[in-house]
């Protein structure tokens, strides 16, 4: 199945080096100045989309000259340049869509594209967004395995919906049976995994799971 990669135009100092997930990703699309980010990189970009009125005229030289494909849209438009870039996407049918450079910067920017994750999931598709510190996914109930990641030791549950109700913890140092966590609970914040596996549920609710590292 088809694998997206999606840039934003959060701080570059946020975003990872792209080419650690070079070999997982099908194509990759650039939301503004993440088009540059992505061209810099020398990863080939497939799609540039937005405004644009976040980069100069050598920036724009540069994307203009990697893209396989360049929109370009108004500044005054009734979506971000990331929900575009996911329209984008969305065309593509991905069965995952990976986010970097969406965290960081405007609060209002990093608050909505943590939002998009709700689109994403109700369209059926796996999406997780990247940066240097943390990976952040959105899940439905159901049974989840997860994997210990060296850079992002730290595993946190943190509802979504008021309530995320039937929480199973089983692999973890801090496990849990048949839980309830609500709004402003901190019940689930800062766990690790004992192996190199651990496995999750719950039966109702939504939730975020936030793999966090510490930043050096």
């Amino acid at each position: 199945m088809k694998v997206v990669a999606i840039v934003g135009n959060g701080p570059s100092g946020l975003v990872p080096n792209l080419h650690l997930f070079k070999d997982k990703i099908d194509s990759w699309i650039g939301a503004d100045r993440g088009a540059y980010l992505i061209a810099e990189q020398k990863i080939p970009l497939e799609y540039a989309v937005g405004d644009f009125d976040s980069i100069d005229k050598h920036e724009r030289q540069v994307i203009s000259k990697n893209a396989a494909y360049m929109e370009r849209h108004p500044i005054e438009k009734d979506e971000t340049d990331m929900e575009i870039a996911l329209n984008r996407a969305y065309a593509m049918n991905p069965s995952k869509i990976y986010l970097f450079g969406v965290t960081g910067g405007r609060l209002d920017h990093e608050l909505i594209n943590i939002q998009l994750l709700y689109t994403i999931l109700n369209k059926g598709i796996q999406a997780v967004i990247v940066d240097q510190s943390n990976q952040i996914e959105m899940l439905s109930p159901g049974i989840h395995t997860i994997e210990n990641h060296e850079a992002y030791p730290y595993i946190s549950l943190i509802p979504f919906t008021k309530e995320v109700e039937g929480i199973y913890l089983s692999g973890f140092y801090y496990p849990l049976s048949n839980t309830t966590i609500s709004w402003g609970s901190t019940l689930c914040i800062s766990n690790k995994l004992l192996s190199k596996k651990g496995t999750f549920s719950f039966d109702k609710g939504i939730v975020l799971l936030v793999k966090s590292g510490d930043t050096i």
